[in-house]
């Protein structure tokens, strides 16, 4: 294969025989291209005019793929040798695929962060006494306030997500990541040097951008520089980024609980500026995705990637390199380049929906009590020290889970792990509630606790990490920046009012349900059970361009898993 009328230096790799015959033609028009290009060309803009007609150029040679016969017995070769691999297999040898995958996930670990110290600060006695009301003799924070602090981070992400796509489209998923990262070192200056709850809620929401960019593109990267084999395992990791930033919010906010003054706030929110600059660090040296780079043309780019993924192979790097080109231009057929708009068309409108339902889905299975698990322990009864050692307990218990969730998705399908995980929680929301509904006691106190653990502990392991599995492997590789930006939209316009009800259904100066919120959402979790039943295709082993296939076809979800593609099929 060859990169023909490139100004670049040829790539090494094996050349048809009747290649040079079939370069003239793709020659005369780039330099009659070029030509064209120069002579509009200004000091202003020759920069970005060259890279336009660069990325015409890789298009049109790219053209030729599907029907070069010895690009094509690569591509097979290379889909047949992922599918054929284990997990163990991929992860020896593709570590640093892993490692960088796990980088890109742990800027997570920023909202997470985040999330959990809110919960936390609503419970913190100091924090209370400051900026609370006195509510038949105990200080509360306010039931807006309290809300407005958990939603503000979240309303500034779901702009973040909607900005994600578009920029990442364009500058690739490093540079928009190490942007982010900037972003938010800066935003964290405003949340720590608040000095009343109304500055606090504008810090969180202008820090809830560069989250929006995270979540937005960690899946996304992830499971396009892993091999088939450790997309679940990889993508899993998201989950498990939550859950080390709430056992930090955890082991910190229990440290500083009986402290007397504004540092039991102020540090926590100081250990923000822990993670931005090592991260931004790392990003920097990680390879970029060989999608993204071979769908802007940058082929020498995409190679030298694959090898820095663990490719060490030359014949397997240009297999690797000519199945993701197959399928890239068989996505390109559909059209141009990618927009918003784009996820509303034909089978891609199925993708998107399946994504937002999925993202959207996390907020109705018990999450939310995971969330504020502090002041939920407290609201069932335990005193506010014990309430803080059992967050922390719950933090560690999620990491557990979420380690344990890397043998899930190796054994089991995503389909099965979903529907028993929220079965598994429906039936623990429920009990929660009757046990909330009884005469209160001692016993009753600590088991509306211990349930509260175990159904964050379930989530962790089974409905959380799963959920950016499935997202991550649903949206088209070409709408992929969009899909997982407008699916975790989605996420927020669901959680946004879900936070509100969950304040309210815990504080006390709204509707002190406690433990019988589990009724509500065990009620939302059997929703999300029926819609995943249904809606909710399987697609472990498969690679992109099968998803694709099975996506146009129109077949039922239900059938994903049984339906027979064949490596030669391009549809």
């Amino acid at each position: 294969m060859c990169k023909c009328g490139s100004r670049s230096t040829p790539l090494n790799v094996s050349l048809p025989s009747n290649c040079s015959s079939s370069l003239s033609l793709p020659v005369t028009f780039y330099l009659i291209d070029i030509a064209s290009e120069v002579a509009k060309m200004s000091s202003t803009n020759e920069k970005d005019d060259y890279a336009s007609v660069e990325i015409q150029h890789s298009e049109v040679k790219s053209s030729e793929v599907l029907g070069n016969q010895e690009l094509m017995n690569d591509a097979f070769d290379g889909e047949n040798e992922e599918h054929q691999e284990g997990v163990w297999a991929a992860a020896q040898k593709h570590p640093w695929a892993c490692f960088w995958a796990f980088v890109m996930c742990f800027t997570i670990v920023m909202e997470s962060f985040d999330m959990f110290l809110n919960g936390n600060f609503v419970a913190l006695p100091v924090f209370q006494r400051t900026y609370g009301v006195e509510h038949n003799g105990e200080w509360v924070i306010e039931t807006k306030w309290q809300s407005a602090l958990f939603q503000a981070g979240q309303c500034g992400a779901f702009v973040g997500v909607f900005l994600a796509g578009p920029i990442t489209n364009r500058w690739g998923y490093r540079w928009t990541t190490m942007f982010a990262l900037m972003l938010m070192n800066a935003t964290i200056f405003i949340s720590f040097f608040a000095n009343s709850l109304t500055l606090l809620v504008v810090g969180q929401a202008l820090e809830g951008v560069p989250w929006g960019f995270f979540i937005a593109n960690s899946p996304a990267y992830a499971s396009e520089i892993v091999p088939l084999a450790l997309r679940g395992a990889c993508t899993a990791t998201l989950q498990m980024s939550w859950s080390i930033g709430s056992i930090i919010v955890a082991g910190a906010t229990y440290a500083y609980n009986k402290r007397d003054d504004q540092w039991a706030w102020r540090v926590p929110l100081a250990l923000q500026w822990l993670f931005p600059t090592p991260l931004l660090i790392l990003v920097f040296l990680a390879p970029e995705s060989p999608w993204w780079l071979i769908r802007r043309g940058r082929k020498e780019e995409a190679l030298r990637s694959i090898e820095r993924l663990g490719s060490k192979d030359p014949q397997k790097t240009q297999r690797s390199f000519a199945m993701i080109e197959r399928t890239v231009q068989i996505e390109s057929q559909m059209g141009g380049a990618p927009n918003l708009l784009d996820l509303l068309k034909g089978t891609d409108l199925r993708r998107t929906i399946i994504t937002c339902l999925m993202y959207a889905s996390q907020n109705f299975a018990g999450n939310l009590i995971a969330n504020q698990a502090t002041f939920f322990f407290e609201q069932a009864g335990i005193n506010p020290n014990m309430a803080f050692q059992l967050n922390l307990i719950n933090s560690c218990l999620q990491f557990v889970a979420n380690a344990l969730s890397w043998f899930l998705t190796a054994w089991f399908c995503r389909r099965t792990i979903y529907l028993w995980g929220t079965a598994v929680n429906v039936v623990l929301l429920v009990i929660l509630g009757v046990c909330a509904s009884i005469t209160q006691t001692t016993a009753t106190n600590y088991a509306q606790a211990v349930l509260g653990i175990l159904i964050s502990f379930v989530f962790a392991g089974a409905m959380g990490p799963i959920s950016y599995t499935i997202i991550s492997e649903t949206s088209s590789v070409r709408l992929r920046a969009l899909s997982t930006g407008v699916g975790r939209a989605a996420y927020y316009v669901a959680e946004i009012p879900m936070i509100y009800l969950a304040s309210q259904m815990l504080n006390a100066t709204g509707w002190n349900l406690a433990g019988k919120c589990g009724y509500v959402w065990g009620g939302t979790a059997l929703v999300c059970w029926v819609s995943a039943y249904f809606w909710l295709p399987e697609l472990k082993h498969r690679s992109y361009r099968e998803a694709d296939i099975l996506f146009n076809r129109k077949i039922s979800a239900r059938k994903f898993k049984s339906t027979v593609i064949g490596v030669h099929e391009n549809e």
